[in-house]
């Protein structure tokens, strides 16, 4: 075995300071490998980069032919360096000509040479180029060898990383790092953003590679990860916690990785290589992750996450970077990507500035996504991997509508969506004009359109839209973005501004809608294996009157005088509308002895999104002043599929005959009894199901504020008896195969309908 010249320490405190002198780029490069093959008696040393077009270039080379540099590539999987960049994996080989994957490339004067070892160089996991060594005597590279070159490797991922080699590869094409990308994820919201990444937790700038002193730096490493564990601790104890749920399962997950030795010993192992602590940290994080990307198995895939944020953790340790709310500054146009994040951290951002949010995570129905909806900010998640491969400042495009996301994109495709977006606007404006226009259709029916809101801050876009008012509050939102339960005062305060806003429109007010997947920071909660049929909304409200009695005093208190609609979500049994009614009554006789002025008019309506209502209609409307429906957890009860499972939930048509038809019975059963109802699910935004429920009977459709023109578009287009006597017909007559969505969409194309 042939040990290094001084050391990895000494090798690596020779590569800084090249790095600090004023050469240039190809220069540098050429006296870096001249340097690794010095320090470690090799023949040759080589540096190749991968380009975005997938191929390996030769990028220098000390000991190779001159002229094979920059000429000499190879595609991924091809030969040893293609091989281990595929792989990015070592590889060490006492006769590398003797290998299968062995490429010939006569220009370069490599066949001579027999041992090889090839290290990948990584960040974040992607495989940046491929660092070799040669010698024409067969032996096997001895471990320190192979260390210091994962070591070297680490330090030339971040010069590729932060240099620019534009000059050096062949016009049109630049490394693959920066090469265009495009994500396939969920939507969440409609709509096109062009603009620029501002990552939500930014990746930490690891500033010092080099270790000047190791025991120092593992002295720093050892301080740090006992002060992660010690707050992984505090939050594990804090009472919040108290009983298994996901969070605290996380946090679990972080406490046995954090106490992991073979992570630490690693971790050790790099800094006795001459790296600093932060290095090591990004050293065996880089390997790590791009060992569990190409695994198969989803529960190891997941666990990379876990890795990444506990790496990240102690990288804010050891560098002091708190990220303090740094984020508050943006550029224009800013995109924010993220992992997953709550509403709170969403509505810290400056909305002005803010014009569309990526998340590898969540679904449709998460309240980050809600929350998106309302600010009229395009949304789409499931962008798998997207945090790893972008860095603050990569231009992006999202198109909400088709899910997908568009990173460092080519000049044709930002002109392609710059294009889109000239279309938009004059959509924007077309809806814009028709919003004084009456709701009616072409034979005389009127549709009520209304807002889905729950923030304040999108209320005034009901001037924009022209809708008649807001069908449903969501007031959960308030609680969930607050640090602590907010005060009957603060409560009031917001009610009461959310219908100064809407002047004489009606809001009306969904009571608390908590538990669930909708859990708050300051809630203890107790574990629940199916929580989305557990312990919430109106049963927790129950359970807990001070809590609802609270929220309903202040709704009392916010009308002062004014007309005041009150929702009582996830109603079960009529048993439990009228006991919430009881605390309503006896919220307003309490404000009646104070001389406190009580709303001029008062009514009070329940959410029908359960299942077992549609068997107590007849008990329950006649208490009723009025009725909505919740069609998310009225599809997910009715399909038992959860709406936040992808893989289940698409199996079934929201609008399919046997959801339609429960649909059909509730309104049948409102205009019996001479209420309103409403639809307040996400069907009632979407074109084609908002026809479905016209067609059923539906007047009044509550949605996101961006959906109000294309429907009332749709609205002022249809003739709708005709479409109601067909579908109709296909749910009373039963017949078999009738699709429902696609007999609306024959009537769309006879009518020609903007769909």
């Amino acid at each position: 075995m042939v040990t290094t010249t001084g050391g990895p320490r000494v090798l690596l405190r020779q590569l800084r300071e090249t790095m600090a002198e004023p050469l240039a780029s190809q220069e540098r490069l050429d006296k870096i490998v001249g340097l690794i093959a010095d320090n470690m008696h090799t023949d040759v040393c080589s540096f190749y980069v991968l380009r975005d077009d997938g191929a390996l270039e030769l990028f220098a080379s000390k000991g190779l032919a001159a002229e094979s540099v920059h000429m000499t590539t190879l595609r991924l999987g091809e030969g040893l360096v293609g091989l281990i960049a595929a792989e990015a994996d070592v590889l060490n080989l006492d006769d590398a000509t003797s290998h299968p994957s062995f490429a010939y490339r006569p220009e370069t004067g490599e066949e001579r040479y027999n041992a090889f070892l090839g290290v990948p160089v990584l960040r974040a996991g992607q495989t940046l180029g491929v660092l070799v060594v040669q010698n024409v005597a067969r032996r096997h590279y001895g471990e320190d060898e192979t260390e210091a070159m994962l070591t070297t490797a680490t330090i030339l991922a971040e010069m590729i990383a932060t240099s620019d080699f534009a000059n050096l590869i062949k016009p049109g094409s630049d490394i693959d790092l920066r090469r265009p990308r495009m994500f396939t994820g969920v939507s969440f919201t409609d709509g096109i953003a062009l603009g620029t990444v501002v990552l939500h937790d930014p990746r930490v700038v690891v500033a010092n590679f080099i270790a000047e002193d190791t025991e120092v730096e593992k002295l720093r490493l050892e301080t740090a990860l006992e002060k992660m564990r010690v707050s992984i601790d505090v939050m594990l104890d804090h009472g919040d916690m108290a009983g298994p749920t996901d969070h605290r399962e996380i946090l679990e997950t972080y406490r046995m990785f954090a106490n992991d030795r073979g992570w630490v010993l690693r971790l050790s192992e790099a800094i006795d290589n001459g790296l600093s602590a932060e290095a090591a940290v990004e050293r065996v994080q880089n390997d790590t992750r791009a060992r569990m990307l190409r695994q198969t198995d989803p529960y190891i895939r997941d666990r990379l996450h876990d890795l990444d944020d506990l790496a990240n953790r102690l990288l804010r340790v050891l560098t002091g970077d708190g990220h303090a709310l740094a984020h508050k500054a943006l550029p224009d146009n800013a995109i924010l990507v993220a992992r997953n994040m709550g509403p709170a951290e969403l509505l810290e951002y400056d909305r002005t500035k803010l014009r569309g949010i990526v998340l590898e995570e969540g679904g449709t129905t998460a309240h980050v996504a809600i929350v998106a909806r309302s600010l009229g900010m395009v949304a789409v998640g499931r962008a798998q991997s997207i945090v790893s491969m972008c860095e603050t400042g990569d231009d992006i495009i999202l198109d909400g509508a088709a899910g997908i996301v568009h990173l460092r994109p080519t000049a044709d495709i930002v002109q392609a969506y710059a294009d889109k977006v000239r279309v938009t606007a004059k959509r924007r404006a077309h809806y814009a004009a028709l919003k004084d226009k009456p709701s009616v259709t072409k034979d005389g029916v009127g549709i009520t359109l209304l807002h889905n809101s729950g923030l304040v801050a999108d209320l005034p876009m009901l001037d924009d839209t022209g809708a008649a008012g807001v069908g449903l509050f969501r007031t959960e939102l308030q609680f969930m973005i607050a640090s602590k339960l907010p005060k009957l005062s603060e409560q009031t305060e917001l009610y009461a501004e959310a219908m100064a806003i809407a002047g004489d429109r009606p809001v009306v007010f969904r009571l608390l809608d908590i538990g669930g997947d909708k859990m708050l920071p300051y809630q203890r909660s107790m574990a629940e294996e199916n929580p989305a049929m557990g312990l919430r909304s109106i049963r927790l409200g129950l359970e807990r009157p001070g809590l609802l009695r609270t929220q309903i005093r202040a709704l009392l208190l916010a009308a002062n005088g004014r007309p005041l609609k009150i929702l009582v979500p996830m109603v079960t049994e009529t048993f439990e509308f009228v006991r919430t009614r009881r605390l309503v009554d006896k919220e307003v006789e309490r404000l009646r002895r104070a001389g406190a002025p009580l709303p001029s008019r008062l009514e009070l309506g329940v959410m029908i999104e359960v299942p077992s209502l549609l068997f107590e209609l007849d008990q329950l409307l006649p208490l009723a002043d009025f009725v909505s429906i919740g069609s998310n957890d009225l599809v997910q009860f009715l399909t038992a599929s959860d709406r936040a499972n992808t893989r289940v939930a698409k199996n079934y048509d929201p609008i399919g005959m046997p959801r339609l038809r429960a649909i059909r019975l509730v309104v049948d059963a409102a205009r019996r009894y001479n209420i309103p109802i409403t639809m307040c699910g996400e069907l009632a935004g979407k074109p084609l199901e908002a026809l479905a429920l016209m067609a059923v009977g539906m007047t009044r459709l509550s949605m996101g504020p961006a959906s109000v023109g294309p429907i009332k578009e749709l609205v002022l287009n249809v003739d709708l008896k005709p479409i109601q006597q067909s579908v109709g017909a296909a749910l009373s007559d039963g017949a078999d195969g009738v699709a429902i969505r696609q007999l609306l969409e024959e009537w769309i194309v006879r009518q020609n309908l903007p769909v």
